[in-house]
């Protein structure tokens, strides 16, 4: 009984490893890829202060992001491979003849994806959403010199009666062009411009700031060279207001989409990509259920070229989907984690359906 059980593990171990293996090597090409393509297309921006190298150096910087974004496809073609090499060399066959079953095999090959969804989550909480900044920011500055713009995605923010539209939140949290809007019951009663705020000693500090004031009567001007904004927004919640929604941790983007919600406005899209990031251990099960069903199932006899080019079709077919019930999720108004559950479970359900007719 023991010989059983060193055997089993054994076999636990080489399963393993093989996917590991493969998994690694496909993440390397696959990063390799993305990077020298980037880098051809980034060639574009060199100027002074911001050489061919400084381009390398800010894609080496973008590397952890890169590598959330290619796992579900690394493990998807890895397990493919993985299994595939040991199916052509009829080592799954002598292992089934063993009375190895099926579902222990594919137990083998969900061990080393554990430890690469760890991994990845570690990656996308504490190492990705940093970096990211980091190489904007850095980027910018190579650019455009000291106190550089950290985004120039402009955006809108809901506070009680008043809108905001900010323009831009530089590294040192200086906000550039702000503008708001006061209503008292849906009729606008005053708009102000500011040319930057500052955050000081825990307060918000306006400059070179215009006021007007809106009555049926008549309209009045004002300048001021500063003036204190009395809000309850802080430099972390505009820097997450306008920095990419895509590249925030979890936990930012639950803290966001709570943020939202206390305003009363919609948080459908951090909350997708929130969910994105949370189901991704449930993603890659199903993704290596596809891969195993691959190999045992309908594409057991075909070439392994072959089959790896239908793992990264069906690849492209859940991301496609994905991004296809993103939006409709906030036009139907069914919730998020439906569009990240959908292609998911429906890959389970084909995984699940074909290893069970050919096991």
């Amino acid at each position: 009984m023991r010989n059983g059980l060193t055997i089993a593990d054994h076999l636990d171990r080489y399963i393993a490893r093989n996917v590991l293996a493969a998994i690694v090597v496909v993440q390397v090409v696959l990063l390799g890829l993305d990077i020298t393509i980037a880098y051809l297309d980034e060639l574009g921006d060199v100027q002074e202060g911001y050489s061919a190298l400084d381009v390398l150096f800010y894609l080496i910087m973008r590397m952890p992001w890169r590598f959330y974004q290619y796992a579900p496809v690394a493990v998807l073609i890895g397990a493919l491979i993985g299994l595939g090499s040991m199916a052509s060399s009829n080592e799954l066959t002598v292992m089934r003849a063993a009375g190895r079953s099926l579902t222990r095999i594919v137990w083998g090959v969900m061990k080393p994806v554990l430890l690469v969804v760890v991994v990845v989550l570690l990656v996308v909480e504490y190492v990705s959403p940093r970096t990211e900044q980091f190489a904007e920011a850095w980027k910018l500055e190579q650019r455009q010199g000291e106190g550089a713009v950290l985004t120039s995605r402009s955006g809108w923010q809901i506070e009680g009666d008043t809108i905001y539209r900010f323009g831009a939140i530089r590294a040192d949290n200086v906000v550039l062009d702000l503008t708001r809007y006061r209503f008292d019951e849906r009729q606008l009663v005053e708009a102000a411009h500011a040319q930057r705020a500052y955050w000081d000693n825990g307060e918000w500090r306006l400059e070179n700031v215009t006021v007007t004031t809106l009555s049926e009567e008549r309209t009045e001007a004002q300048s001021y060279q500063t003036l204190a904004w009395e809000t309850d927004l802080t430099p972390t919640q505009l820097e997450r207001l306008l920095r990419d929604i895509e590249t925030q941790s979890p936990s930012e983007l639950h803290a966001y989409a709570r943020f939202l919600q206390s305003q009363g406005q919609q948080a459908d899209e951090p909350l997708l990509y929130f969910w994105q990031k949370m189901l991704m251990p449930l993603t890659m099960a199903s993704l290596v259920l596809i891969a195993t069903s691959f190999v045992f199932g309908p594409l057991r006899t075909v070439a392994a070229g072959t089959r790896v080019f239908y793992g990264v079709v069906t690849g492209l077919l859940f991301k496609y989907t994905q991004d296809l019930l993103a939006p409709a999720s906030t036009i139907f108004g069914f919730s998020p984690v439906w569009a990240v559950l959908v292609p998911t479970l429906a890959c389970a359900a084909a995984g699940i359906y074909f290893l069970r007719r050919n096991g």
